[in-house]
């Protein structure tokens, strides 16, 4: 790129961190970029994004379950989007498209199709979503999150990268949490989205752990009605908690869902994971991602409807009680990811842009 004008980038990511927080990773890495974002209201882009970007949003809500007429109606939303980030690419005069794929995609490749702009579509998951399937052929390079994701693209260009994780997971992070270097710390996480029913099962357990000389940081999510009912000096409970960075590096263990982002973090920290995958997720796209983990020996997994307080109880202590267990699985996660992703990233955007 020769004129001396900074390249403009529209980025559309948008609902969860596993879609927000890969982008932000990358837009991590393109400083010299001028960078829109699109995103939908009311959601998580909507607290995060603007202290770092400008974020122009559109209405639209995802494609659940087959079709009929909530699909349609949804599909009446599609033009008015396309139009509206036609109008944001002609203003800013966008160069080309990253996404990480989701429903906020679709407007935003379409859009880059008409006017003739390259679109890098990163999907993340071991199962690619709808609209990664649908939109693959118009996108000038498809990167995946886990190898096995290629079957899905025989015709299309698609490498694998991995999942960027934002750059504070690369440098040691301080935590203010007075937690001892002695102690096991189990972290449990639902997500940015939170998750009741985890949230549930821990609550069962965490006293035997903390008999067992464990300390316990709970991220609850913000939906959770009982969040005060299990107190104790060693359980800490938030909402989220800003330094996941920090807190990974910390802990010994992870209780957690099954998103591919958070796998990554997991990874480049080496935490070993108990994983519960979201039932609802689309295409149990999360227990395919589980799955690589566990044949790995990275992870254990168990499906939420089928575990019981006994079952993570047991699990939990027998690892507490194995230091080298803990030390495996997080070797083991170590080789699943690369940890110049998000800098890999950044690259494949570059070329397309020249």
């Amino acid at each position: 790129m020769n004129n001396q004008q900074p390249p403009n980038l529209l980025i559309a990511a948008s609902g969860t961190g596993g879609h927000l927080f890969p982008a932000l990773a990358v837009a991590e890495q393109l400083a010299e970029y001028q960078i829109q974002w699109l995103g939908v209201p009311h959601r998580l882009e909507t607290k995060l994004i603007p202290q770092h970007y400008p974020l122009s949003t559109v209405k639209l809500e995802g494609f659940q379950g087959g079709l009929g007429l909530g699909t349609m109606g949804i599909a009446f939303r599609i033009p008015p989007a396309v139009i509206k980030v036609l109008n944001l690419m002609r203003k800013h005069n966008i160069k080309a498209v990253f996404t990480t794929g989701g429903y906020i995609a679709a407007p935003a490749i379409i859009a880059a199709r008409i006017r003739g702009i390259p679109v890098i579509l990163h999907e993340s998951n071991a199962i690619p979503g709808k609209v990664t399937r649908w939109f693959a052929s118009w996108c000038h390079t498809v990167a995946l999150g886990f190898p096995i994701a290629e079957q899905f693209f025989p015709r299309q260009r698609s490498v694998w990268v991995s999942t960027p994780v934002r750059q504070s997971f690369h440098s040691p992070q301080n935590l203010d949490l007075p937690i001892p270097d002695n102690v096991p710390l189990i972290v449990v996480a639902g997500g940015s989205q939170g998750a009741v029913a985890v949230n549930q099962l821990v609550r069962h357990c965490a006293q035997a752990w903390l008999d067992a000389g464990a300390m316990m940081v709970h991220l609850t999510g913000e939906r959770d009605r009982e969040v005060n009912t299990f107190q104790h000096p060693h359980y800490y409970t938030f909402p989220f908690y800003d330094n996941m960075a920090g807190l990974l590096q910390r802990a010994d263990m992870v209780i957690s869902r099954a998103g591919a982002g958070a796998l990554t973090e997991f990874a480049i920290t080496r935490t070993p994971a108990i994983l519960i995958p979201l039932p609802s997720a689309a295409e149990d796209h999360q227990a395919h991602n589980a799955q690589l983990f566990v044949e790995a020996g990275a992870a254990v997994c168990y499906r939420q409807e089928e575990l019981t307080p006994e079952m993570l109880k047991k699990t939990v202590l027998e690892w507490l009680a194995s230091p080298e267990t803990l030390q495996t699985g997080g070797e083991n996660a170590a080789t699943l990811v690369k940890p110049d992703s998000a800098q890999q990233m950044a690259q494949i955007i570059r070329q397309a842009v020249t």
